[in-house]
C-alpha cells in the first residue's frame, strides 16, 4: 500500500497532498480525528401518522418512574406508528408542532387523542434524548431548530360577510404549483379583520383540503359558502418549511381567529347545596345523545363559573364525557372532592366543529385565568394565613405555577408514615409566593389529581412529572379540617323523567 493511499485511509481525504518536511507531524492534514467527535449532534426526527376511521395509531405513550420524558412503547411494527418510523423507547418532543416535553403526561395524551386522523410527532431516540438531558441541552431549542425558529403556525380564520365589501378575499392559483392558492385581500375587509394576511397560502376551506381542488371547484365552493367561511391559511415562507420537512399543515396546529364558538373549561367549587345545576342525558336535534346542563341555581357555583342552560358537557376533570354514562358522570363528580372542572360548549358550537370533522376541544377557553387575575386585583395588601383562617371559607384555592430560577419556590412536608401533604416553606420572590401559596397550606390536588390520600413521596413525584408547569389546589389548615368534618358533598341522582336520566349537582 502506498503512503498516499495509507494517508487517504487514515484521514478520509481524496484530494492530492504534498508532504512538507518543515511542518512534520504538525501538518493539520495529518491529524487523525475521532469520527465520534466530528459527528454532528443528534437531531430529532419527524413521524407522520395517518389512520383510517376506527383504526388505532398502534403505540402507547407512557411516563415511567425514574425515567425522563414521555416514552413511546408497544409500537405495532405493521401498524400506523410502525410504518411512520416510530420506535420503542423514543421520547416525544412535539405533538402537531406543539412542544410537550415539559407538559403533564395527561395533557400530552389528550393532545394526541384530539388530533383526529392525522398526527405529527417529533421524537428523539432513547440514547440521543438521555444524552441531551445529561448534557443540559435545551430540548425546546433542539425541537425548534428542526423546523426553523421563524416558522409560524397556521391560522384558522372565520370570516363573516360584510354587507358592502363581502368576504373581502379572493384566491389565485400559484403558477407552477398545482393545488396551491395565494390569498388576495380587500384592505380593511372582513377577511383581514379575521386574521388573514396578504400573500397567505390557502390550505383548507370549510373542512376540505384545497390541494385536492381545481380552481373551478374552489370558485364553486366560494359561491356556496353563504355569509360565512372558515379557512386555514399560512404565510408562504412557513409553507415552504412545512413542505420541505414533509409535514402536513393541519387545523390541529392552528391559532384560532374570530371563531364563532369556543369550548369553555369551567372550574366549580362546591357550596353548601352542591354545585347548583341539573345534569340530564338527552337526545339533541342531531339525533345524538349528550349530557346536557340545565337549571343553574341563582348565585350558585355553576352560575358564577358562567355555565349556561343547555350547554353540552364535553369533559369532566379532563376526561372525555362522550363514552361515559349518566351514572359515570355522577360518580366522577362525587369523587372529585370539593371542586370539579367541566368543559362545555353550546349545541351550535358542537355542530360548527362537527361539520368540519374537528374536535371542539382543540380550541378551549379556560375561565380560571380571568378569575385568578380578578381575585388578585381585588386588594393591594397581601392576604395572610390568619386572615384566611378567620374567613370561614371552605373553598380550595387554585394556584398555577411556572418553574423559574428558584424552581417552583416552595417545599412540601408530610407526617411520617401518614398520607397528606402540606406546604412547609415558601421562597421569597418565587413562583409559589406570587401565586399565593402560604406555609401550612394543605395540598388537595396536583395537576387535577386528588392527593389527599397519597404519601409525600408520591406527591413529590407527581410534581416532578408535571415539568415546568404546575397546578395546585390548596386550602388553609383550619378550613381544610372544617371541610373534612362536614359532609358537604351533595350529589344525588333524581327520578327519571321522560326516559331521561337527570341528577342535581
Amino acid at each position: 500500500m502506498s503512503s498516499s493511499s495509507g494517508l487517504v485511509k487514515i484521514i478520509g481525504l481524496t484530494e492530492k497532498f504534498s508532504f512538507n518536511p518543515k511542518e512534520g507531524i504538525d501538518n493539520p492534514v495529518m491529524v487523525i480525528t475521532d469520527d465520534a467527535d466530528s459527528a454532528p449532534p443528534p437531531s430529532p426526527r419527524l413521524c407522520v401518522l395517518k389512520r383510517e376511521e376506527g383504526e388505532s395509531y398502534g403505540f402507547h405513550l407512557r411516563a415511567e418512574r425514574g425515567r425522563h420524558g414521555h416514552i413511546i412503547r408497544n409500537v405495532v411494527p405493521v401498524g400506523v406508528a410502525g410504518y411512520s418510523g416510530l420506535q420503542d423507547g423514543d421520547r416525544l418532543l412535539e405533538v402537531n408542532n406543539c412542544y410537550v416535553d415539559d407538559l403533564p403526561h395527561p395533557e400530552v395524551s389528550r393532545k394526541i387523542k384530539l388530533s383526529g386522523h392525522h398526527l405529527c410527532l417529533l421524537v428523539f431516540n432513547e440514547e440521543a434524548y438521555e444524552q441531551a438531558v445529561s448534557q443540559g441541552q435545551d430540548l425546546r431549542d433542539l425541537a425548534r431548530a428542526h423546523m426553523g425558529k421563524y416558522t409560524k403556525p397556521p391560522r384558522l380564520c372565520h370570516i363573516t360577510r360584510h354587507p358592502v365589501s363581502g368576504l373581502g378575499i379572493s384566491f389565485t392559483p400559484v403558477e407552477g404549483e398545482k393545488g396551491h392558492f395565494s390569498v388576495s385581500l380587500v384592505t380593511g375587509g372582513a377577511a383581514e379583520d379575521a386574521g388573514v394576511c396578504k400573500g397567505d397560502r390557502l390550505v383548507w376551506m370549510n373542512g376540505a383540503k384545497v390541494s385536492d381542488l381545481s380552481p373551478s371547484a374552489l370558485n364553486r365552493m366560494m359561491k356556496k359558502c353563504g355569509n360565512h367561511i372558515t379557512i386555514l391559511v399560512i404565510d408562504s415562507e412557513s409553507e415552504k418549511n412545512y413542505l420541505q420537512h414533509k409535514m402536513p399543515i393541519l387545523p390541529s396546529m392552528a391559532v384560532p381567529h374570530k371563531l364563532p364558538f369556543m369550548a369553555r373549561k369551567l372550574h366549580l367549587v362546591s357550596g353548601p347545596d352542591g354545585y347548583g345545576f341539573l345534569l340530564r342525558l338527552e337526545r339533541t336535534q342531531s339525533r345524538r345523545t349528550h349530557h346536557v346542563l340545565h337549571k343553574m341555581d341563582r348565585d350558585s357555583s355553576a352560575e358564577r363559573a358562567g355555565m349556561q342552560d343547555g350547554d353540552l358537557l364535553l369533559e369532566i376533570n379532563g376526561e372525555s364525557a362522550e363514552t361515559l354514562t349518566h351514572e359515570d358522570i355522577v360518580n366522577r363528580v362525587k369523587h372529585s372532592g370539593q371542586q370539579v372542572s367541566l368543559t362545555t360548549i353550546t349545541s351550535q358550537g358542537l355542530e360548527f366543529y362537527t361539520q368540519f370533522g374537528l374536535s371542539p376541544l382543540l380550541f378551549c377557553e379556560d375561565t380560571a385565568t380571568d378569575k385568578v387575575k380578578e381575585s388578585r386585583g381585588a386588594g393591594s395588601e397581601e392576604e395572610t394565613s390568619s386572615q384566611r383562617e378567620t374567613d370561614g371559607s371552605c373553598k380550595p384555592r387554585l394556584c398555577s405555577l411556572c418553574k423559574g430560577p428558584l424552581g417552583f419556590g416552595f417545599n412540601l412536608g408530610g407526617v411520617p408514615q401518614s398520607p397528606g401533604t402540606f406546604v412547609s416553606q415558601v421562597a421569597f420572590g418565587g413562583s409559589g409566593q406570587s401565586t399565593g401559596l402560604l406555609v401550612g397550606d394543605v395540598v388537595v390536588e396536583v395537576n387535577g389529581q386528588n392527593v389527599e390520600d397519597k404519601y409525600l413521596e408520591d406527591v413529590i413525584m407527581l410534581v416532578k412529572e408535571g415539568g415546568h408547569f404546575l397546578s395546585l389546589s390548596v386550602m388553609d389548615k383550619i378550613s381544610y379540617h372544617k371541610m373534612k368534618q362536614t359532609d358537604s358533598r351533595d350529589v344525588t341522582e333524581q327520578e327519571e323523567e321522560d326516559d331521561n336520566e337527570r341528577s342535581s349537582l
